[in-house]
């Protein structure tokens, strides 16, 4: 973990409630895609978690979505401001596991991470396919930044506005894979679960206190007991998650 102070480029929406923020500076806290940072905003106690989409040449790329006081204070950011963040928390992805057809599997905001992930791939010369999952067509954002990647990808939206209509598990029909990767709302998590065919990896959504393990305000069951998702997650691998009822 390390604190730095970054500054705002850009901050601008992809959609009605989704936005992506671009700051400058020392980023070399920052060490694995699927690790996320913690964002100190004026007048509120506890720092905001937001998964990292991107980092490089000291650039950090931030996608959230805005879902309450934090976040929509977030959206108000102007460019030029100075953010204290603290950066390089959580495991991350083990890219070492993928296999050469690996597939990366998202549902809202759960898909910023997923992008990192996907360039470090294709750098390594797998072939990544990407399942991208939304309600509408109108909150789907960043399919045209994966094919830029030279990814295959498939949207899916539950009303059938874009893509295949259903769930992301209906994008993984017929498909073959050597391993997956997955971000989003537990209940997709827990759909991908039952429905995978391999081994894979889980980066979970969870409300943070400390965001880096003196609270265990965060922890999740698993088969060697609990384990902080701000600490020892938010990357936990399939065969080790005991879902709770």
């Amino acid at each position: 973990m390390k604190q730095v102070f970054l500054t705002v480029n850009k901050n601008f929406a992809l959609t009605d409630n989704v936005y992506k923020m671009v700051l400058t500076g020392d980023t070399s806290g920052i060490t694995n895609c699927g690790q996320f940072v913690n964002i100190k905003l004026d007048g509120l106690f506890l720092r905001r978690p937001i998964s990292v989409c991107d980092c490089q040449n000291n650039e950090l790329t931030l996608v959230y979505k805005v879902v309450g006081r934090g976040t929509e204070q977030m959206s108000r950011i102007k460019e030029g401001q100075c953010l204290d963040l603290l950066v390089g928390l959580g495991n991350g992805y083990d890219c070492s596991l993928s296999g050469n057809n690996p597939l990366l599997i998202g549902g809202g905001v759960g898909v910023p991470p997923l992008y990192m992930l996907c360039k470090k791939l294709i750098d390594e010369g797998k072939t990544p396919t990407v399942i991208l999952g939304f309600n509408t067509a109108n909150e789907v954002f960043y399919k045209q930044e994966f094919e830029k990647l030279g990814a295959k990808v498939i949207v899916c939206t539950v009303d059938g506005s874009c893509g295949v209509r259903g769930l992301v598990t209906d994008g993984m029909a017929n498909l073959e894979y050597s391993y997956f990767y997955t971000c989003g709302p537990e209940p997709m998590l827990k759909a991908i679960y039952r429905t995978a065919k391999t081994s894979g990896q889980f980066s979970f959504e969870e409300r943070m206190g400390c965001g880096f393990g003196a609270c265990m305000g965060c922890s999740c069951k698993t088969i060697t007991g609990y384990k902080r998702i701000c600490k020892e997650g938010p990357v936990l691998c399939k065969e080790e998650i005991l879902w709770e009822k």
